[in-house]
């Protein structure tokens, strides 16, 4: 006689209750992108008659053309904050994988010190060095360059953290000894085992460490002075500026310019930082 199986009334409420819930903050998740989106297709006319709409509009190469002889530059900022964000990503996931590498993989005297103070710097805001980075980089001849904005990512604390904690349960030490045994050198051991053992930490990190880096406004405000070299959020910066007060749609069509690229790598890599954080986080 075939088993029937019964449902729980509860639970068939609960799952509704999560599904509505979770439909619902997916809801005001997106709204806010879906309005900037849809404002950067309407006039200000439209814009100002306080009138919520999820259809677009008609003036999208109007807002665009009111950029035309201005100082915002869309594809100039979009150049440079890509070489920047691009070299910091590169120099920030390389470099801090290598030492919590030097970390996990060698026994040496200063190790447990070394890490103390890498988790220290954790506690030193940014601004707080602010100014003497900046004499430094003025003393080093650096100032409007995109050097002091990539190179210092080699230097990432928290990059640190997160790899040594990934690599402590997942690094089989039996593998670097065979490498060893077999005549491999250091380099050739982390760039050809190590690199691709670490792939899901690694592309976790790249996607923070670019969205953080494209995001940065401080210190390129501080340290770029030509508008040439401009990134993309000192741009988007330019139009809280008098001559956009009465273009708000060209505002929005600014912000939009400055959040696709952030948006095309999130949704191209997010599978990357859902199984990172997770695996970080069980086997930290």
């Amino acid at each position: 006689m075939a088993s029937v199986t019964r449902t729980n009334p509860k639970s068939i409420a609960f799952k509704a209750s999560a599904y509505t819930f979770c439909a619902l903050l997916t809801v005001l998740s997106l709204l806010p992108f879906i309005i900037m989106i849809v404002n950067a297709t309407r006039s200000t006319p439209q814009i100002q008659s306080h009138a919520l709409s999820l259809i677009p509009s008609k003036y999208l190469m109007k807002n665009y053309a009111c950029f035309a002889g201005r100082d915002f530059k869309p594809f100039l900022g979009f150049k440079n904050s890509l070489i920047i964000s691009c070299g910091a990503t590169l120099c920030n996931i390389y470099f801090s994988t290598m030492t919590a590498f030097a970390l996990v993989a060698y026994d040496w005297r200063l190790r447990k010190p070394f890490f103390t103070v890498i988790m220290a710097v954790l506690m030193i805001p940014a601004q707080v060095t602010s100014i003497g980075f900046y004499q430094f980089m003025h003393s080093a001849g650096w100032l409007n360059s995109y050097l002091p904005l990539i190179l210092p990512s080699i230097a990432a604390p928290t990059t640190v953290f997160f790899m040594r904690q990934y690599m402590i349960p997942s690094l089989p030490m039996e593998i670097l000894q065979s490498a060893r045994i077999d005549g491999a050198g250091e380099f050739r051991i982390f760039n050809q085992i190590v690199l691709p053992m670490m792939k899901p930490a690694m592309a976790t990190q790249a996607i923070f460490t670019f969205v953080g880096t494209w995001n940065q406004l401080f210190l390129p405000q501080v340290l770029l002075t030509d508008k040439e070299k401009y990134t993309m959020p000192m741009m988007v910066s330019l139009l809280n500026g008098d001559s956009y007060k009465t273009e708000m749609g060209a505002v929005y069509l600014g912000l939009l310019l400055t959040v696709i690229p952030l948006l095309v790598v999130y949704f191209a890599l997010s599978k990357h930082i859902i199984a990172g954080v997770a695996l970080g986080g069980v086997k930290g």
